[in-house]
């Protein structure tokens, strides 16, 4: 199981202007959009993958991700469950996130006896949840009208 988090935000905090586009509609006026200048926030979101399955989008309510919060929201109620289903064939990839490398986290892993696949630092290449992530932005992205609140932006998430 591929897992990861992605932080999802109504408008982009470093000022730049996106255009998402295919490469040969550069500068057509559909491609064009105006954005506000408000900050509006942000959400966390969790997700695992598998050959032939996917969990369910899980939204971290307010806060950031803690290796508490990670342990007790993520890995008990839904990676543990679906671990337990595969057997012992089951391996986790996720990243090398603080969070997800604590020892409270490697301590509930090693009890669970749940496998955790080895991979180098800074490597998102070799995750491929993170092009669904990219995908899942762009497709929130594209609606229109665009998400203006955080309980729209999550709506549009799970409806994406």
């Amino acid at each position: 199981m591929f897992t990861n988090e992605s932080r999802f935000a109504l408008e982009p905090d470093d000022k730049r202007i996106r255009i998402l586009r295919k490469q040969v509609t550069r500068n057509q006026p559909q491609n064009l959009t105006e954005h506000h200048a408000f900050r509006g926030g942000s959400i966390i979101v969790w997700a695992g993958i598998s050959l032939g399955y996917h969990t369910d989008l899980y939204i971290f309510k307010r806060g950031s991700v803690t290796a508490v919060r990670y342990r007790d929201e993520v890995l008990e109620p839904i990676v543990g469950l679906y671990a337990a289903a595969v057997g012992p064939t089951f391996v986790l990839m996720d990243d090398k996130a603080r969070p997800h490398r604590a020892e409270i986290v490697d301590d509930y892993l090693e009890t669970e006896v749940i496998a955790r696949m080895a991979w180098p630092a800074y490597s998102p290449d070799l995750n491929p949840i993170a092009n669904l992530w990219n995908a899942l932005g762009r497709a929130v992205s594209s609606r229109f009208p665009p998400p203006a609140t955080l309980i729209e932006l999550e709506t549009a998430l799970q409806e994406e």
